[in-house]
């Protein structure tokens, strides 16, 4: 029980942090498209170094750990990379042909299936971020547990920045996209119980899980976000949101790793 306790808080604490990335949309108002591009890129450069050194190289690691050879290991977190692809192919075109109501994201269909796509993506990104910090407190090491989850809260930051910015973009208040931002979050305590509490079905899910939430959000990446942001020519600044947020967050994955 206290492995369980110490798994949901931690995973719960790094998960809430990505609603403390969110905070500063609270201050903002109307944006224009340039800096919605600008925006929308920095979050594609975010998800794009979370995919390589959040996702694809802890999961190889976790494979390896499993007593995997290299070969094995890179075919499974592959087929993970494929799967993760696939799903969000097909949820993609359920969005894109269902207006799905009124509320969020009513006015422009496709805009909305665009952004709710970006959300998805992080969210699932964030449950093997939360199975890796169940699982590291469940192996007995509360230190490094601890260590995991820092690291984790703090690479959440940007994330939960990029996707209440995207939320915004799409016409949401300050205050809803924030709390966008902030549920994209929650998934990470149900994915630290679930590592704490099934440490030995856990671990050797972690690999292939970490590969979806990769293939989904590179998926989002190629599919939606760079035809986006390269619809409108702006001297070069779309690309420089996309390299500042690959920066910062290889940078914050490197130096707490």
């Amino acid at each position: 029980m206290e492995t369980l306790w110490l798994g949901l808080v931690g995973s719960t604490l790094a998960g809430l942090l990505t609603g403390v990335g969110a905070l500063p949309v609270l201050f903002t108002r109307q944006i224009r498209q340039r800096t919605q591009n600008l925006f929308l890129g920095f979050g594609a450069g975010v998800m794009l170094a979370a995919t390589a050194f959040s996702l694809i190289v802890p999961g190889l690691d976790a494979a390896r750990d499993l007593g995997l050879g290299r070969l094995p290991s890179a075919l499974v977190v592959s087929a993970g990379i494929l799967a993760g692809g696939l799903v969000l192919v097909r949820i993609g075109g359920w969005l894109a042909a269902h207006h799905l109501g009124s509320g969020l994201y009513a006015e422009d269909v496709a805009g909305r299936a665009r952004v709710l796509l970006f959300i998805l993506a992080i969210t699932l990104h964030n449950f093997p971020e939360g199975l890796a910090v169940g699982v590291g407190f469940a192996s007995g090491d509360v230190a490094n547990g601890t260590a995991l989850a820092v690291a984790i809260g703090l690479q959440n930051m940007p994330e939960g920045l990029a996707v209440a910015m995207a939320a915004l973009a799409a016409g949401d208040t300050p205050r809803r996209a924030f709390l966008v931002g902030l549920i994209s979050g929650v998934v990470e305590p149900v994915g630290g119980v679930l590592g704490a509490g099934l440490v030995f079905l856990a671990a050797p899910f972690l690999p292939v899980a970490m590969g979806f939430a990769a293939g989904a959000m590179l998926f989002v990446i190629s599919e939606e976000v760079i035809p986006e942001i390269n619809r409108e020519r702006n001297g070069g600044l779309n690309s420089v949101g996309l390299l500042t947020g690959f920066v910062v967050m290889m940078m914050l994955d490197v130096v707490l790793a």
